[in-house]
């Protein structure tokens, strides 16, 4: 007996993340096949195709969205695109998971949710951290009470990041294309990781600046969150710094969890005085169970895991950040 038919995937952009993972996740998936793929410059689309195994290259992205022949799409353009890519191929009937941020702001993700919403169709949002094993397993530490009450979570992100104009991912300097510097970047995965983790926020304060490199854009921020249920949370990004971090810590009552690299999953679990060390790697590909939750919701019927809600929470706390 045949299975259900593979979400035909259209893939909207061909940046350095969709050719790293995003292509291959759609591709090789479990019930997902990649159908076409479209990308800003039309003249070099059929070469993008060929690269990441697409079936179909399309000319422009309206014409995939409009394509019967596609069931879902994945939006990997610059930010200020996703509100309005994102309406128009719910409008077409296609189900949507869109890379992060979300959109520009708040009330861009309203429209994208309500237009997702009238079209009965799934929106989800590529904060893929949220299937990290080792952000799961934090969050059975915590639902076990074995470090106590949290108290204090911190997250640090510092990647070196300086392209001159005309590069490939120099639009990430530019407010109106990216809504912001490394905070809006890769700043939002670690504002959705504490979200998850923590639940809604009371209040936020932020440092928003440039210290050391001269751009549109911030080059280092810190985020204080103050959660409806007593912890506070710091999130601190630059791409000034010339070492890399990629850390986590959490202080409880009656211990802490620390992970020295969120990628490398290794968990240091602080409890009665002694330490342990578990160890939870993510995936090989960090967008495979991203997409694959999301082709499950689309078979099922059921919300993504990281969906329009989730996107827009993240958003809110960003506005926020960067009203200061």
């Amino acid at each position: 007996m045949r299975g259900p038919r593979p979400v035909r995937w259209g893939l909207i952009g061909s940046g350095d993340i969709v050719r790293k993972r995003v292509a291959a996740a759609l591709r090789d998936g479990t019930g997902s096949t990649l159908a076409g793929v479209s990308r800003a410059r039309a003249d070099l689309v059929d070469a993008v195709a060929r690269e990441i195994g697409a079936a179909r290259a399309y000319p422009t992205w309206q014409e995939l969205v409009a394509d019967p022949g596609i069931d879902a799409v994945y939006i990997a353009t610059p930010v200020r695109l996703h509100a309005q890519q994102t309406i128009a191929a719910a409008e077409a009937g296609k189900h949507v998971l869109c890379e992060k941020p979300m959109a520009m702001n708040v009330a861009e993700c309203d429209q994208m949710i309500e237009a997702s919403r009238r079209a009965g169709v799934a929106l989800g949002i590529a904060y893929y951290r949220r299937f990290y094993p080792a952000v799961i397993r934090v969050n059975e530490i915590l639902a076990s009470g074995e470090i106590g009450t949290p108290v204090f979570a911190q997250m640090t992100a510092f990647e070196r990041f300086d392209p001159k104009p005309g590069e490939p991912r120099s639009w990430l300097l530019d407010r109106s294309e990216a809504g912001g510097g490394p905070m809006a970047d890769y700043g939002c995965h670690r504002l959705e990781v504490l979200l998850n983790l923590f639940g809604p926020v009371r209040r936020v304060s932020s440092i928003v600046s440039t210290v050391a490199l001269h751009r549109e854009v911030e080059d280092t921020a810190v985020a204080l969150l103050q959660f409806e249920r007593g912890a506070t949370g710091m999130v601190a990004v630059t791409h000034a710094a010339a070492d890399r971090q990629d850390t986590f810590d959490l202080f409880g009552t009656k211990g802490s969890v620390r992970i020295a690299s969120l990628n490398g999953g290794e968990i240091t679990l602080r409890a009665e005085g002694r330490d342990r060390v578990e160890s939870h790697p993510p995936a090989a590909n960090l967008h495979q169970p991203l997409v694959d939750d999301f082709v499950d919701a689309v078979r099922t019927g059921r919300m993504p895991a990281v969906d329009g809600a989730a996107g827009r929470a993240v958003a809110a706390v960003q506005d926020a950040i960067y009203r200061g």
